[in-house]
């Protein structure tokens, strides 16, 4: 409602939408009605769990969509198996993997580990945020029952999301949490001291999917919570293990990093820090 009128107001030429958040589908719905040609970063990425709210939105948006900008051949394929008209795809890249090699050095500059007394290579990150996993009562116990083990081995960092810690009050599993010997809980952590830590840890064990794609990039084992991912890329070719929220797979994955053997991987294609050009070159065409 309130991006209508400054679409009325300003009658761009293009709408530039990004990711797969609620306003992504908002603002597309909008351009769409009044005829205005969309752009949409991150296209084509399918998690194929329509379960997810995001999933209904990537698919509602690139149906919409006039320029559908893709990460992945991977994500080429999808569109291509939904009928979208190869003309409007366009694999550029990862644009996520631009601000993180832009800012990187920047980030390793910070030291955010030493917060903690952490040496580099010795703890693990933690971020929990999916409905899947904290609004259910069993299935965050499980997950919080194998980081217990883990943590035996290593210190994990867990910077606890507003959604997540308003959910364990509501469960009255805050307490238990924060007594896990090892689970360092901080508060939500800003861009670069996050990316700090996220450089220096021996492993990483996420449900996001900006995450899994900035572990492949900084070559970090990464386990991810969940059963499904969007970004199959970062398993077919990066350092990402899909672990479900399976308490023994999570424990004997952790254990295989905790050995060194730890998934390696390789940068995915265009995954260079030169997708924000790409994009810019067409949307100049166009």
């Amino acid at each position: 409602m309130r991006f209508e009128p400054i679409l009325i107001e300003h009658k761009p030429d293009l709408v530039l939408v990004v990711g797969d958040v609620n306003s992504t589908l908002a603002c597309s719905l909008v351009a769409a009605k009044l005829h205005i040609p969309i752009a949409h970063v991150e296209a084509g990425v399918r998690s194929f769990d329509r379960g997810m709210p995001e999933e209904i939105n990537r698919v509602v948006t690139d149906a919409l969509a006039d320029l559908l900008f893709t990460p992945s051949r991977e994500a080429d394929a999808n569109l291509a198996h939904e009928g979208i008209a190869p003309e409007k795809i366009h694999f550029v890249g990862n644009v996520m993997v631009d601000t993180l090699l832009d800012a990187v050095e920047l980030a390793a500059q910070r030291q955010t580990w030493l917060k903690w007394n952490f040496k580099p290579h010795e703890y693990a990150v933690l971020t929990l945020h999916r409905a899947s996993n904290v609004d259910e009562i069993n299935t965050i116990s499980e997950i919080m029952s194998a980081l217990s083990q883990v943590t035996t081995y290593l210190p994990i960092l867990f910077p606890i999301h507003p959604r997540t810690s308003k959910r364990l009050v509501e469960a009255n599993l805050d307490n238990k949490v924060q007594s896990i010997p090892g689970l360092i809980l901080s508060e939500p952590l800003g861009y670069l001291d996050f990316l700090c830590l996220l450089s220096q840890a021996k492993m990483v064990l996420t449900d996001s999917g900006g995450i899994q794609a900035e572990t492949t990039m900084l070559d970090v084992p990464c386990l991810t919570l969940r059963w499904n991912t969007e970004w199959g890329v970062t398993i077919a070719q990066g350092t990402n293990v899909l672990v479900g929220t399976d308490h023994d797979r999570i424990i004997e994955e952790a254990k295989r990093i905790l050995e060194g053997h730890g998934k390696q991987g390789s940068r995915p294609e265009l995954w260079d820090g030169n997708t924000a050009q790409r994009i810019a070159t067409i949307l100049k065409r166009f």
